[in-house]
């Protein structure tokens, strides 16, 4: 997979009280995820080329991928593949970049979902409302040992475009 031909169609950078270390804990462990990720739970093979796999509360495999940056505790670049049937044929692979940075006493995560092609806003509308509840709730765990509980939906414009793709939803 060439990486140069996937754009950034989403970005989010946060600033967290923490260190690296931790952020980096927080992103690539089943333990952590579970608290912040609506008790999703990160699996990952820590290395180049390893599967990266999202682990739903009932067990099941929600996302899979492979690691193709591997820096710990600076950067990790996931496929970040929804398990439903049809979408990464149609809509193709989407590449998950964490870059980690000290920033005085502060950590800055930068978040970005790139695609190799593009998507509308009613499809990306998935992601650009996930990623700010998943990434408040690490940024609270982190600062402070709990992560709010947050309640969410796939946003019925995606489901919608989706559906009119031929792409099955659960």
């Amino acid at each position: 997979m060439n990486l140069e031909q996937f754009k950034p169609l989403t970005v989010y950078t946060i600033y967290i009280a923490s260190t690296p270390d931790k952020v980096w804990e927080a992103l690539t462990s089943a333990e952590f995820s579970r608290k912040y990720f609506s008790g999703f739970a990160v699996e990952m093979e820590p290395k180049l080329g390893g599967s990266f796999i999202v682990r739903a509360p009932n067990g099941s495999e929600h996302i899979s991928g492979e690691v193709f940056e591997y820096d710990p505790p600076r950067k990790l670049t996931v496929t970040w593949n929804v398990n439903w049937p049809d979408l990464v044929a149609k809509l193709g692979a989407t590449l998950v970049t964490y870059e980690i940075e000290q920033a005085g006493e502060a950590v800055r995560l930068t978040m970005s979902e790139r695609h190799d092609r593009p998507l509308s806003d009613d499809i990306l509308s998935g992601g650009r409302t996930g990623w700010p509840a998943i990434l408040s709730g690490l940024k609270s765990l982190l600062e402070t040992g709990k992560a709010p509980q947050i309640t969410m939906a796939p946003p019925a414009q995606m489901l919608a475009a989706l559906k009119a793709m031929g792409i099955r939803t659960p």
